[in-house]
C-alpha cells in the first residue's frame, strides 16, 4: 500500500477524524436546532420532522458507521474478536439509524403532501441504504455467524473493505447533496444566500467532505509503520 510505503500511519487520520466529527456533529446539531426550530417525531410545524432527518443521517448514519470503519486503526492492539464485534454492532446501529431517518423524511413528504423519491438524493439515499444492509449481512454471514471456511474469508476481506468504502463514499456524496438541496429550497423560500445559516450550512457540508477524507484516510493507512501493506495484518479467523 502506497500510504504504508511513505511511512504514513493511520492515527494523526483517526485523530483528525474524531475532531470532524465533534464539529460536523455540533453544527448540525445547532443547524436543526437553533435555525430550523428543534426536533420532533411528531409536531403541527412538519419542518420539525423533517430536521430529524439530517441529525440522524449525520449523527447516526455516517459518524457511526465511520467509527465502525476506523475501530480496527483507533484501538489496533483490541483483541480481535472484541474489534470485529463492535465493528458488526456499530454498522448494525448506524443502518437502523440510517433507515429511522429515511423514514422521517419520508414522513415529513407525506404529512406535507410533497412527493417522495424525485431527487438525486432521494435516489442516492435510497440505493445506499440498501448497499449498506447488504453489505452489513455479507459481513455478518462471511465473518461473524455461520462464518465461511478460511479461505474464501480470506479471500473476501479486501473485497468487503473495499465495497465498503465505496458504499461509505456514496453515503458521504448523498449528505453533500442533501445539505445542497435543502440549502436551496430554503434559498429559493427567502433564506439570505449570505446569511448567518446560509453559512453554517455550507460549512457543516464543507466539514463533513474533510471528515470523511480522514476516515478513509485512516482506513486505507497501516496502524503501524512496519505493519505489512494489503490485508495480511488483519486475522480473518
Amino acid at each position: 500500500m502506497a500510504a504504508a510505503g511513505l511511512g504514513v500511519k493511520a492515527a494523526p487520520f483517526t485523530y483528525a477524524a474524531h475532531a470532524l466529527a465533534a464539529a460536523a456533529a455540533a453544527l448540525v446539531l445547532v443547524w436543526c436546532v437553533h435555525f430550523r426550530g428543534g426536533l420532533a417525531l411528531e409536531a403541527q410545524n412538519k419542518n420539525l420532522i423533517f430536521n430529524v432527518h439530517p441529525v440522524l443521517m449525520l449523527i447516526g448514519y455516517i459518524i457511526l458507521g465511520s467509527e465502525a470503519i476506523m475501530i480496527y486503526k483507533v484501538f489496533p492492539k483490541l483483541n480481535h474478536d472484541t474489534a470485529k464485534l463492535t465493528h458488526l454492532i456499530l454498522h448494525a446501529i448506524a443502518t437502523v439509524l440510517g433507515a429511522f431517518g429515511i423514514y422521517c423524511a419520508f414522513k415529513f413528504h407525506n404529512d406535507s403532501g410533497i412527493a417522495n423519491l424525485y431527487s438525486l438524493h432521494s435516489w442516492l439515499g435510497i440505493g445506499t441504504i440498501s448497499l449498506y444492509g447488504i453489505q452489513w449481512v455479507f459481513g455478518f454471514v462471511t465473518f461473524f455467524f455461520p462464518s465461511a471456511a478460511l479461505s474464501v474469508r480470506r479471500s473476501a476481506l479486501p473485497w468487503h473493505a473495499l465495497f465498503g468504502l465505496f458504499v461509505y463514499v456514496l453515503a458521504l456524496a448523498t449528505a453533500e447533496l442533501g445539505f445542497l438541496e435543502k440549502l436551496t429550497f430554503l434559498e429559493t423560500g427567502g433564506l439570505d444566500k449570505y446569511g448567518a445559516e446560509a453559512f453554517l450550512v455550507n460549512f457543516t457540508a464543507l466539514v463533513v467532505v474533510l471528515f470523511g477524507a480522514s476516515v478513509v484516510i485512516a482506513a486505507v493507512t497501516p496502524a503501524h509503520v512496519e505493519a505489512p501493506q494489503g490485508y495480511e495484518s488483519i486475522p480473518v479467523n
